[in-house]
Formats: C-alpha cells, structure tokens, sequence
C-alpha cells in the first residue's frame, strides 16, 4: 500500500462555494493561493503564485463555508488528485490560452485568521496579489 498527504498554507483566492450532493452531502470548493519570491539573476524580485483548488467536505466543508471568506489564512492538509497519468489538471480557458490546476481532497483545514484578522486591508491585497480562475 502507498500513500500521500499534501499541506498547503496560504489565502483564499474567493469566497468557498457551498454545494449539496442529491444524497444531501455538504461539498464546498476553495482555491488557495501559495506564494514564493525570489531575486532572478538580474537581481529582479520574482513573486510566483501557485493555486490550488480545494474540495472539503460534509461537516467540514459547512465550517469552511460558514467561517472563511476570500482573503482567509488556512492550512489544508490532504490528498492530490490528479488526471488518469497522474498530472495536474489540464483545460482550456475560455480565451483559448492553455492552464493547469492542482487539486486537492482536504482531510483538516485549519483557520489561520481569527475573525477579526481578515480584515478589509487582507482582502484588498488578497485582490492585489491573488487573481481567481
């Protein structure tokens, strides 16, 4: 037998989207953004954004839903899922330019920002530096 678990720290790109299953079943969808800077060999700062699109579920996914809002810190802790090959998924977007997303089944999420951390400062930079997709 073998196994994976992910962990991903970082913001909401947009408030979750809460949805119900026909059996009842809570599922809500986030996507965290993950960020990493570093100086290039022109001495140019680079900031780079990884999204990661997040599927939480029953009890969960309400708490998620209930509590967070775009601009939330949250620590996700779960399992990659990938095509049939094993790779990110990879679509079309709608101005036919090609992209690629991780996706991720969480297991715990963890808040980060208390509530009165995510405030409208967060949220405004979170515009700044986050772009959704």
């Amino acid at each position: 037998m073998s196994y994976h678990t992910v962990i991903i720290v970082g913001r909401l790109g947009k408030n979750p989207e809460l949805r119900f299953t026909p059996s009842g079943q809570a599922i809500c969808n986030i996507s965290v953004a993950t960020d990493h800077s570093y100086t290039d060999k022109s001495g140019t700062k680079v900031k780079q954004v990884t999204w990661f699109k997040v599927a939480t579920f029953n009890k969960t996914a309400e708490n998620v839903n209930q509590y967070l809002k775009k601009g939330s810190m949250v620590l996700v802790e779960g399992r990659m899922n990938s095509d049939e090959n094993g790779n990110p998924k990879v679509w079309t977007r709608q101005d036919g330019s090609p992209a690629a997303s991780y996706e991720v089944s969480a297991q715990v999420v963890k808040f980060l920002s208390g509530r009165s951390e995510v405030s409208e400062r967060d949220v405004a930079d979170a515009d700044d530096e986050y772009i959704d997709f």
